[in-house]
């Protein structure tokens, strides 16, 4: 299945830091951020008042169906966890039993436009922490057992009802074998069931269990905590194209070595003070983190608009105005900028434009006057990214 492209007129509030907001039960965004942000859970009753989700149970499935699109159906019998991964072809879920299972699907907001504006209002964190939206559809029963999160997650209930328990223990042993990540000793503290419009937010290694009463569907707004190995390991890596270390190994002053298979002390010293040259700026870790936090994940595609000319597409653009893909990501750092993994620098002519476009993900015609139509840098900036699928215009 595809879903239109057009993306509505931003409606999100705003993370004014001491405005009350009911997205948090009341709490402005500077509170929420102080007093619960990674620190203890937060249930919220109608957060999103008359919410009921997004999609239907059929349309989650037909995205589970589709190549570019990561989904997993988890089920629990005779005692055992199993997970399939997609695509999956239709007949599948035909064949689905009526209780104890869950389908997941990862990155609805790259699918589907709506989706991406329920996470525009979690904009009171940044987007580089963001991950995506996992829409997950469960019968009666359903669920994925007692585990934990090494992120920040909120969990929005969208059609029907969820029982939810959590607990802030410290035994985090996980089942030995299971395929999931299942929690051997599971005690819980507090427990509710969930509404639509409900939503629970839960800290890293928070223990949650959540299970379906009756057919439910719930939202999870997932935030990305990259590990410091994963950021040291891409950093290095990174560095390798910026590497430029002089000189070559010599040892002129070489004594006789009573194992000649032995690494002498000499030679590590002298490697080790070659080793020392490396050396990085701010910059380079500016550049690192823009590049490495936009880059889009392995099996996304992104589509192919229709073709226009350059001087069309500028036409268009006055009457239309654009959007980002869903799939795109953006973000800036003073006058860097960057786009799905590429860094660009700008003049500032550039910057008040490119910043309300990373941060809104859309401009609206009345952006596009004669000063920034005559500058031809920024409309092939922009029809570049149109011919990459980046971006759209607006429909």
């Amino acid at each position: 299945m595809r879903y239109d492209k057009k993306m509505k007129k931003n409606n999100y509030p705003k993370a004014v830091p001491d405005v009350p907001l009911t997205l948090l039960g009341g709490l402005s965004a500077a509170q929420f951020l102080a007093e619960y942000w990674q620190k203890k859970p937060l249930l919220i009753r109608q957060a999103i008042p008359g919410f009921n989700g997004l999609l239907s149970p059929d349309e989650l499935a037909g995205l589970a169906c589709e190549d570019d699109v990561q989904s997993r159906l988890i089920s629990f019998k005779r005692g055992r966890w199993n997970v399939e991964s997609g695509p999956f072809d239709e007949k599948r879920f035909g064949k689905l039993p009526e209780r104890d299972w869950t389908l997941l699907v990862q990155g609805v907001n790259h699918h589907l436009p709506e989706a991406v504006e329920l996470l525009q209002q979690f904009a009171f964190v940044p987007y580089v922490r963001l991950d995506d939206l996992m829409v997950s559809f469960a019968p009666d029963e359903g669920g994925v057992g007692p585990h934990f999160d090494s992120y920040d997650v909120f969990l929005l209930q969208g059609e029907g009802q969820r029982f939810w328990r959590i607990s802030e223990q410290e035994d985090l042993t996980l089942v030995e074998g299971a395929p999931l990540r299942i929690l051997q000793n599971f005690n819980a503290e507090q427990e509710w069931v969930l509404e639509p419009g409900d939503m629970l937010y839960l800290p890293p290694h928070v223990a949650h269990w959540g299970v379906a009463v009756g057919n439910a569907m719930t939202y999870s707004i997932g935030f990305r905590a990259p590990s410091a190995q994963e950021l040291a390991s891409e950093f290095l890596n990174y560095l390798q194209d910026k590497l430029s270390v002089s000189g070559m190994y010599a040892d002129p002053d070489l004594r006789l070595q009573a194992h000649p298979a032995e690494i002498g002390s000499d030679m590590l010293a002298k490697v080790s003070e070659m080793l020392n040259q490396i050396r990085w700026q701010q910059e380079d870790v500016t550049d690192f983190l823009g590049r490495y936090l936009s880059e889009p994940k392995p099996h996304i595609v992104f589509e192919d608009n229709k073709v226009l000319s350059l001087k069309r597409f500028v036409q268009q653009l006055a009457k239309q105005g654009v959007t980002l893909s869903g799939k795109s990501q953006m973000l800036f750092h003073d006058t860097q900028f960057f786009m799905n993994g590429e860094q660009f620098a700008v003049p500032a002519s550039h910057q008040a434009i490119l910043v309300v476009l990373a941060d809104d993900r859309q401009l609206e015609p009345s952006w596009f006057g004669a000063a920034v139509f005559q500058d031809t840098a920024l409309m092939q900036q922009f029809y570049d990214w149109y011919l990459a699928g980046y971006l759209h215009l607006i429909e």
